[in-house]
């Protein structure tokens, strides 16, 4: 089962739809690797026979794919310098 590329792409979708109900880049990181894992078994080759060999090792490259895209998306969109506002004093002060 985990070898169906339209699984992957299906399972990318609901993480993709998921991060625009809970923005933050919480799931997209995720959607990206699995897009990733259905697009190498949708294309075939050494890296779709790699991947069809066992779960665990498609387990780990998904895991690894997410992880560098989400690493990716925070540098490139993610909090810049200066944006965080501080808060130091509070509303009930006055």
């Amino acid at each position: 089962m985990w070898t169906a590329w339209w699984l992957w792409m299906a399972g990318a979708l609901v993480l993709a739809i998921l991060e625009v109900l809970a923005p933050g880049f919480l799931f997209l990181g995720f959607a990206i690797g699995a897009a990733a894992i259905g697009a190498m078994l949708f294309t075939g080759g050494p890296a779709a026979a790699f991947l069809t060999g066992s779960l665990p090792w498609t387990l780990v490259i998904f895991a690894v794919l997410s992880v560098i895209a989400w690493v990716v998306l925070r540098r490139v969109v993610g909090v810049r310098k200066g944006q965080v506002k501080v808060i130091d004093r509070d509303v009930n002060d006055d």
